[in-house]
């Protein structure tokens, strides 16, 4: 499940223009038309990014009147923020186990 969860949320963040829709979400919830107005695009293309959003979790909306408002989900977020760190932690382990072979190895060479 947990993996599902990460390939969508990579698939959503692989476009420019969502991930642009969720760098304004980070500043707050906004309306569409608030989303939509910095992108070169129409305003029902950018409702199909939205509901690829709404897919991965990334985002939920919830219409008040003739307002559609959308908030990122922080925990998603977080979710695809562990996975990376959790990769990180282990190369750096690699690396920091290979800088002391190669130190190891240095000093045995200069003896």
């Amino acid at each position: 499940m947990l993996n599902q969860q990460l390939d969508q949320v990579f698939a959503a963040l692989a476009d420019p223009s969502r991930r642009a829709m969720v760098e304004r979400l980070s500043q707050g919830p906004a309306s569409v038309s608030e989303l939509a107005a910095p992108l070169p695009m129409s305003l029902p293309a950018v409702v199909q990014h939205l509901h690829v959003l709404e897919a991965s979790g990334l985002v939920t909306t919830e219409k008040v009147g003739r307002v559609r408002t959308c908030k990122l989900q922080l925990k998603t977020l977080g979710t695809a923020e562990r996975w990376i760190a959790e990769r990180k932690q282990a190369w750096d382990a690699r690396l920091d186990r290979l800088g002391a072979y190669l130190d190891a190895t240095d000093e045995g060479e200069t003896s």
